[in-house]
């Protein structure tokens, strides 16, 4: 998933992007306000959670974030203040910010906070592949508009899958994401990819092995 920072003090962004990089994030950096709104100024602009500093040269981040929230409602955006600066905070949350954080701030706090906005966002999130479904707000799958039921483990392996849809996802990535990095045999994803190909099958739906990479969900 890709991360937007826009963050104009170099040190603090070189240190997120290092961060949020090796925790398994891509990152797009901007330092400048009305780069961000240029970038953000439309709803498929692909980004999964924005980090957005409010004092930017170029425009303001209330400006951004008001123009964001003009089209999109749904991507999380956290912003990042001042410590003292309560009335941006306050503006920033009324003009529809997830979360805020002040700085300086623990690297610790913000994952953790990041993790709490991207698990609040997919559980609003509508996926589609095909003739396959996943809601996330109730947890359920439906397969041409037929409910499929799973074993729990299973959903949270084809929900992955299906959030990273169109492109290979490896083993060490679908075990941290769909079991929160919880021991596994060797063999334990292979056998739930296998039982997930045996219930698609004929179903419009390629579930392929990457040699080498991993395992890639698409519509045939």
């Amino acid at each position: 998933m890709t991360v937007l920072l826009v963050e104009d003090d170099h040190l603090l962004a070189d240190t997120l992007v290092d961060t949020l990089e090796l925790e398994g994030h891509r990152v797009q950096h901007l330092t400048d306000g009305t780069a961000a709104r240029q970038a953000l100024d439309t709803p498929r602009h692909g980004h999964a959670l924005i980090l957005l500093d409010l004092n930017l040269p170029g425009c303001s981040g209330l400006a951004v974030l008001e123009a964001l929230r003009q089209h999109d409602r749904d991507t999380p955006v956290l912003i990042l203040t001042a410590r003292g600066a309560v009335e941006d905070r306050v503006r920033g949350l009324d003009l529809g910010a997830d979360d805020y954080l002040a700085k300086p701030f623990a690297l610790d706090e913000l994952e953790a906070r990041m993790r709490a906005l991207l698990r609040r966002r997919e559980r609003r999130q509508v996926l589609q592949v095909g003739p396959l479904q996943f809601d996330g707000l109730s947890q359920t799958f439906s397969l041409d508009a037929q409910p499929l039921a799973l074993p729990p483990r299973e959903q949270r392996l084809l929900a992955c899958l299906m959030r990273h849809a169109g492109e290979p996802v490896d083993k060490a990535q679908l075990t941290e994401e769909a079991f929160q990095g919880a021991a596994m045999g060797d063999n334990a994803i292979e056998v739930y990819i296998h039982r997930l190909r045996k219930r698609l099958s004929d179903a419009g739906i390629a579930l392929r092995t990457v040699r080498g990479i991993g395992y890639l969900l698409e519509a045939e």
